[in-house]
């Protein structure tokens, strides 16, 4: 995966003997995104089959995993965001030919990776009831269920922070079918023992949601397992991690949360307003709040695809800003976006014109139809300028602002979602409350576009 070349630019001086800065930018794009979508749809396939099996149980049961899933996002915003902090600056010290930096970057990722576990091993000892109770009564099954799955999640994250973060530094370097073996790995252990921990097949106890918790973290423990064999194997990746007398500098955390704190904020924004959106749900049905659940779980399978190329035209841009070669840097968001667009367009024709059958996969009830079908056909709305938002993210995370991101996200759902959801719904119920969904896109994807624009004019053009 690391091909090398020694090319020379119009003045004879060296450019760059990594591939992100030489191979043509579609080829290059595809063979980088493409195990990393891959990864990512497998993965969101595994969210939905997780969900599948929980909806055999009951309604509360999907209910209460529904409940939890915001939190389970804010355990994703932490881990991926820091993820991308890593990955921006390992990938631009390499294309500024700054090894150290690089070295030293990899290495402190692992070690955050251990400390955001830590907090959120606390948060899951001692305060899953005190969120539970705001959505269900104690002592319901509801209750008891959603508090059992996040007290397990949350405990057994210590695998998931790190595996993210090993798969990050791999991408980094333009390792693209590392992380995906660890990732896919992981999630076809979790698809497999879903149904047997779930219902309690060949001879293991029927464990309800808590089975489905537990395949979680056992999937998450062999993705993890399979990183660390992967990147401390032998193999040369272009960076050097080494922990004996290693020390923490303040420079390269800061350095990485540069990028990764407004991500990590971003991703959280989108945790607080599933939160906030289930809580003015709740006042009408819980079963709105379920279909919000399986909403997220289904969209996941179009938006996955799309993280993925995400993953994949990070470094590129990152790597090529580092080089100073705007050229590349543009035309791998050009070709992003051509390709972001290709996703969106297939998602938004199946929410269109099956949502009965998507809903259906989760053994909805005439009650969940009858919210579910004009909630994915009006949220899907969003799809189509969600693509542009995204690429422009990547562009800002990979140049080093990520705080354009942090800003247009908070606008997008806090400022856009939230406040509409809560008059839309006052006005005509649960079903127009939809629409907050595509009004906040497209609210920020004007400040996006404002943004890009800035950034192209004042630093990408003048490399």
């Amino acid at each position: 995966m690391n091909e090398t070349k020694d090319l020379k630019t119009e003045k004879g001086m060296p450019v760059t003997e990594n591939k992100m800065g030489y191979m043509p930018i579609r080829p290059l794009m595809i063979s980088m995104s493409l195990p990393a979508i891959i990864s990512m749809t497998i993965n969101a396939l595994y969210n939905i089959v997780d969900s599948y099996f929980v909806a055999r149980i009951s309604e509360d049961a999907l209910t209460a995993v529904s409940i939890i899933m915001p939190l389970q996002m804010m355990i994703i915003a932490v881990g991926v965001g820091t993820g991308v902090g890593i990955n921006s600056l390992i990938s631009r010290r390499l294309g500024a030919r700054r090894q150290e930096d690089a070295d030293k970057a990899a290495t402190t990722g692992i070690l955050l990776g251990v400390c955001n576990w830590l907090v959120f091993m606390l948060v899951g000892l001692l305060l899953p009831g005190a969120f539970v109770s705001a959505y269900a009564k104690p002592g319901t099954y509801i209750y008891e269920a959603a508090t059992q799955y996040l007290m397990i999640v949350f405990c057994g994250s210590f695998f998931i922070f790190v595996q993210v973060n090993l798969e990050k530094i791999l991408q980094a370097t333009g390792n693209m079918k590392a992380p995906m073996i660890c990732s896919m790995s992981g999630a076809i252990t979790n698809v497999i023992l879903d149904p047997i921990m779930i219902f309690g097949l060949l001879g293991f106890p029927k464990l309800g949601v808590v089975g489905a918790a537990i395949a979680t973290v056992i999937g998450q423990v062999v993705g993890f397992t399979i990183g660390v064999c992967i990147l401390f194997g032998g193999k040369n990746h272009l960076v050097n991690i080494r922990f004996k007398g290693f020390r923490p500098e303040k420079r390269i955390i800061k350095e990485i949360y540069q990028v990764a704190l407004p991500s990590i904020i971003m991703q959280s924004i989108a945790s607080v307003m599933n939160v906030l959106y289930n809580m003015i749900l709740v006042a009408y049905s819980t079963t709105a709040v379920a279909v919000l659940g399986v909403y997220f779980k289904i969209q996941s399978f179009v938006f996955m695809p799309v993280f993925g190329l995400n993953q994949g035209v990070l470094p590129i841009i990152g790597f090529n800003y580092g080089a100073r070669n705007k050229e590349r840097v543009k035309e791998a968001r050009k070709e992003g976006i051509r390709l972001a667009l290709f996703f969106m367009v297939i998602g938004l024709i199946l929410f269109q014109t099956i949502p009965d059958k998507l809903l259906l996969i989760f053994d909805a009830s005439p009650k969940m139809l009858e919210y579910g079908v004009p909630a994915l056909r009006i949220i899907s709305l969003n799809f189509i300028p969600a693509a542009f938002g995204i690429m422009n993210g990547t562009v800002f995370q990979a140049t080093g602002h990520g705080v354009y991101s942090l800003i247009c996200s908070f606008i997008r759902q806090l400022v856009g979602i939230v406040p509409f959801a809560y008059l839309l719904a006052k006005i005509g119920g649960v079903t127009l409350s939809w629409f907050s969904f595509p009004i906040g896109e497209v609210l920020g994807l004007i400040y996006s576009f404002a943004m890009l624009n800035k950034l192209m004019k004042n630093e990408i053009d003048a490399l």
